[in-house]
């Protein structure tokens, strides 16, 4: 698996999620909040799914590809964006662009998200939320993000993330947004409860 072909799996997911789930389940129940299941991520309301390279819901499942539109229409319901103004970035994909996902790349992408979300339950004892503009795993606490990403613009590959609401100084905060470690630096629960942890204390006493 290349670089690319993760890139546009993980872009893939991504718009999955705002278009089959967040967006979906906003107009239904008021909440873009998505939650991490076995092999995959749901609507914290919304009774849909991707897993692995699927399309879950209560009556059936098909495979992730053609467009979301068509996707939508097989479940019984319409792809839709969360609204314009709830969030400025997220894909901006149109539901009628055809689209790929590659089973190894999903896998990738599934895999770090159920790291994530162990790592995130025992450090904050929470149910951490996937948000839809980012496609990002994430608890607050103390006005401090913790989480995990499988990659973005700016770092397209997996990484977890310390970001203090306040700026803080110091070796420790390595990025622009606080402090990230490439998933090869975290890859297990250990690691990552290593590295939140670090960023709790340090958040408290850096400048």
């Amino acid at each position: 698996m290349d670089d690319i072909t993760y890139e546009d799996t993980r872009f893939a997911l991504h718009a999955a999620a705002e278009l089959l789930i967040a967006g979906p389940q906003y107009r239904r129940f008021g909440s873009i909040r998505m939650r991490i299941v076995l092999g995959g991520f749901a609507g914290v309301k919304w009774p849909v799914s991707v897993t692995g390279t699927d399309l879950v819901w209560p009556q059936g499942r098909i495979r992730l590809h053609g467009t979301y539109s068509d996707l939508a229409l097989a479940a019984g319901f319409q792809a839709d964006c969360p609204p314009e103004g709830l969030y400025s970035d997220g894909t901006r994909m149109d539901p009628d662009e055809p689209f790929t996902v590659d089973a190894d790349a999903a896998t990738a992408v599934h895999d770090w998200f159920a790291v994530g979300d162990t790592a995130l339950r025992r450090f904050a004892d929470e149910q951490p939320v996937l948000w839809p503009e980012h496609f990002d795993l994430s608890v607050a606490m103390d006005e401090v993000n913790y989480g995990v990403s499988p990659g973005d613009w700016d770092n397209p590959q997996p990484y977890a993330y310390v970001g203090p609401w306040t700026r803080r100084h110091g070796e420790f905060w390595n990025a622009s947004f606080g402090a990230m470690r490439p998933r090869g630096e975290v890859p297990t629960v250990e690691s990552l409860l290593e590295f939140f942890r670090e960023g709790r204390a340090r958040a408290a006493h850096d400048d």
